[in-house]
């Protein structure tokens, strides 16, 4: 069967299997004579207790830890975990204050499951930490005020706000810095780039870095009043899974299905952009999302499948040498 399709097949079509059955049936009768109708019904009796025990393995949970308010970007993973649950394997999302206390939750064994890129945290801990897919890369986008910046250069010896220490957002802002030799006053940590974006708003921040759907709604109810930054070409995760590496060796069926499901729903976005808009009504998924930022969700999707962030295959090798290059270069990480 096509992968991931292959772990929903338990068993053959009637077709095939009823035929099969009398022809081994047949085979016992001839060998084992008299001996056979209780042979037989003992080899039906264990496959049916080891059917029972693997479908009872499979009704397990996942305790996934998220640091962030629930938001746009995070639909393919709601999608995943609803499509997930009906094959046994409920996932269990928990939002943190930040991504540093969801990270520490995954780390003491109080979550499963981790989202973001902490390798800077990882890289500082003894426990074996293994990141096992790839959700979406990077396509955010530094924004200022432009009453009071005009360009990178004018960021020098100011302050900006990102979305957590060690993040992805973090690691642009550091680099970005490194390359026109500028240093901040102040790294702010705000969880959320619609939080980040309403403070924007309201005047509260002056420099950020935003995900798409934010970023066009900040340009589109700011009328003029902010500017973005030229960044360049970057390549690395925005969003990964990670997990305590004896926890994916002791569940590895429950993490197989979530990640297929996973995987799906990327394709199905790859695919068409609003096939994912079109699950969000049908499931009922972020109910309370703003309806300005409701507006944003085609466009969303559309550029980010136009600038390529939603991997078909989890991300691979080549997602974690790209982030390893990435969080190097900007100095979050030790090369």
């Amino acid at each position: 069967h096509a992968y991931p399709d292959d772990s929903r097949r338990w068993m053959m079509p009637l077709a095939v299997s009823i035929p099969l059955a009398a022809l081994l049936y047949g085979a016992f009768r001839f060998l084992l004579g008299a001996y056979t109708p209780g042979v037989f019904a003992g080899m039906l009796l264990t496959a049916a207790l080891a059917l029972t025990a693997g479908s009872a393995a499979a009704q397990t949970k996942i305790k996934y830890a998220l640091g962030d308010v629930l938001g746009v970007d995070d639909l393919l993973v709601l999608a995943a975990a609803e499509r997930a649950k009906k094959r046994g394997v409920e996932v269990e999302i928990t939002q943190f204050k930040n991504e540093e206390i969801a990270t520490q939750a995954v780390i003491n064994g109080q979550a499963d499951v981790g989202q973001g890129t902490p390798y800077a945290a990882l890289e500082k801990v003894n426990v074996p930490i293994r990141f096992f897919v790839q959700l979406s890369s990077l396509q955010f986008f530094p924004i200022v005020n432009n009453e009071h910046y005009k360009g990178w250069k004018d960021l020098d010896g100011q302050e900006i706000a990102v979305q957590g220490r060690g993040s992805g957002t973090e690691a642009i802002m550091l680099l970005m810095a490194k390359e026109h030799g500028i240093k901040y006053k102040n790294v702010s940590y705000v969880p959320g780039s619609q939080v980040r974006a309403l403070a924007m708003l309201k005047g509260n921040i002056r420099a950020t870095i935003l995900d798409s759907t934010n970023k066009n709604f900040l340009m589109k109810e700011g009328a003029g009043k902010f500017t973005l930054l030229p960044m360049g070409n970057v390549k690395a995760s925005d969003e990964s899974l990670f997990a305590r590496l004896e926890y994916l060796q002791k569940n590895q069926a429950a993490v197989q299905v979530f990640v297929e499901e996973l995987v799906r729903v990327n394709r199905e976005i790859n695919k068409n952009p609003m096939s994912i808009v079109e699950e969000r009504k049908k499931l009922g998924l972020l109910k309370d999302l703003p309806a300005k930022l409701e507006e944003e969700l085609p466009t969303y999707f559309k550029e980010g499948v136009a600038g390529g962030i939603f991997p078909n295959d989890g991300g691979g090798e080549s997602a974690a040498k790209n982030d390893l290059e990435f969080f190097g270069l900007s100095g979050s990480i030790k090369k």
